[in-house]
């Protein structure tokens, strides 16, 4: 991928970790899971904070610092909310309601992309601190306001899809900007 200088770079270098492709399956699972959070921020490697709020597509609300916006929120909505069944401590990003009555987030938001990386690590350490106290019994069934009563697998894999299509719109966003494509 192409470089800014040095000073600028919000994310640096990410070696993103081998998966764990057999054994059991919470293993395979949070392998899976810190695989696709160090995709999408491979994704955001070396670029400046102008480059992760540009909006190369003709979209008013999908940039690559939009996006780690929402995943810091997919974590702690998922894993504090949905699997620990506690209040997610959100950090107080500037959002907007949509015409359908969502709450989404406002790309004008004046945070740093600097600031907005290090919440995003928060929430996934935060997610891997609870991982083993929320999963202890996958089948365990978990209120969803969203799908109805869903169990702990199905969230784990929820979250898996929510990092799977971000990071194939972060692959779009990142040529848009620079050219650079990954896999």
């Amino acid at each position: 991928m192409r470089r800014a200088p040095v000073g600028d770079i919000v994310v640096q270098k990410i070696v993103r970790p081998e998966r764990v492709v057999s054994g059991p399956w919470l293993e395979v699972i949070a392998s899976n899971l810190d695989y696709h959070r160090a995709t999408f921020l491979w994704k955001c490697e070396g670029l400046p904070e102008q480059r992760l709020r540009q909006r190369p597509l003709p979209s008013s609300a999908l940039t690559l610092l939009g996006l780690m916006r929402h995943l810091q929120g997919v974590e702690r909505a998922w894993f504090q909310g949905a699997l620990a069944g506690t209040a997610p401590r959100f950090f107080p990003y500037a959002t907007y309601v949509t015409d359908a009555g969502d709450e989404w987030y406002d790309e004008s938001d004046p945070t740093p992309a600097t600031e907005v990386h290090e919440d995003y690590l928060r929430a996934c350490e935060e997610s891997r601190q609870v991982f083993a106290r929320v999963t202890a019994d996958p089948g365990r069934l978990v209120p969803n306001p969203m799908f109805g009563g869903t169990d702990v697998r199905f969230v784990l894999e929820h979250v898996i899809e929510e990092y799977a299509r971000h990071v194939g719109h972060a692959d779009l966003l990142r040529e848009a900007i620079d050219g650079a494509a990954g896999e």
